[in-house]
């Protein structure tokens, strides 16, 4: 039984749901139950039998292109993971662009960003190259930056403190760099840290990263080590917004694709579009009255 919750706008949330359900029995598929969950009533869910998810996603998508949306090969459950990225997802900014602009190169190093996260350049290379142009700039920048730059998305601090207070073992994984994910970690409450190390000498940064880079592999291998250590059976919830994301969303029990670029937005098992990421808990089901808010 596939399961698909979305969150749409309410006024034309009757005319387009006909349309889709039409349609998923056109193609097949059997209705087998509609309606707005009890803990959450904004949010629709939907039994489908004798269809599969990419038909069924296609037809949302459709009939719902700004909607929230999760679907599911089985019952929604609660995760006992959750592993995000950093940039763009939990925080609103890509803290190596903002690095750069103290160095005042901020221009050059987001249009090599924002090629890396639409996946048309190698995310280790493209790290290094930016890596690289930032040598010299004062390791006090880094601070400057967090205190003046460096934003939660909305809802991220309610999501993570929620989803570990029942239950979920939370870890922030990031193409970034420890330099700013402790701090971010700490403040949105994650159990874990896996990141990229800028190096410093003298005070200033050498245009080098220390050690292995967190790239895409990286990010699927600690997901997938993180569910062998919790044991067989534990659902997990991976969150993104790039092309190095991908691998970690797809491996997950549900990849959520939040603000997401086009790639990993078709990747992900569900997006946000519409919400902040507390919308996420809503897909869950978990009752506003058990959020634990900021």
């Amino acid at each position: 039984m596939l399961i698909a919750r979305l969150i749409a706008d309410t006024e034309t949330l009757g005319d387009r749901l006909a349309l889709a359900m039409e349609e998923i029995e056109e193609k097949g598929g059997e209705v087998t139950g509609a309606g707005m969950l009890d803990s959450n009533p904004d949010v629709l869910e939907l039994e489908v039998a004798e269809s599969d998810a990419e038909t069924v996603r296609g037809i949302l998508d459709a009939h719902f292109p700004d909607s929230d949306l999760l679907i599911s090969n089985g019952p929604i459950t609660l995760p006992g993971l959750f592993i995000s990225d950093m940039d763009s997802t939990m925080i609103g900014q890509e803290c190596i662009d903002e690095l750069a602009d103290f160095a005042g190169i901020k221009a050059q190093i987001a249009e090599i960003t924002e090629r890396a996260m639409q996946g048309e350049l190698d995310f280790a290379a493209a790290l290094r190259e930016r890596v690289g142009l930032l040598q010299g700039l004062s390791a006090g920048a880094i601070e400057q930056c967090l205190d003046e730059r460096i934003r939660p998305m909305p809802g991220a601090a309610t999501l993570v403190r929620t989803l570990k207070s029942l239950g979920a073992h939370t870890v922030l994984v990031t193409g970034g760099f420890h330099s700013f994910a402790d701090t971010v970690a700490a403040a949105l409450g994650f159990d874990r840290v896996v990141g990229n190390r800028l190096a410093v000498e003298g005070g200033v940064l050498t245009g080098h990263v220390i050690g292995d880079i967190v790239d895409s592999s990286v990010k699927r291998a600690v997901l997938l080590e993180e569910v062998a250590r919790l044991g067989e059976g534990t659902v997990s919830l991976a969150t993104g917004d790039g092309a190095n994301d991908i691998p970690m969303i797809v491996a997950a029990t549900h990849g959520i694709a939040y603000r997401a670029k086009a790639k990993a937005r078709a990747a992900a098992d569900g997006r946000i579009d519409r919400g902040d990421l507390t919308a996420i808990l809503d897909l869950y089901g978990v009752p506003q009255d058990r959020w634990v808010r900021d």
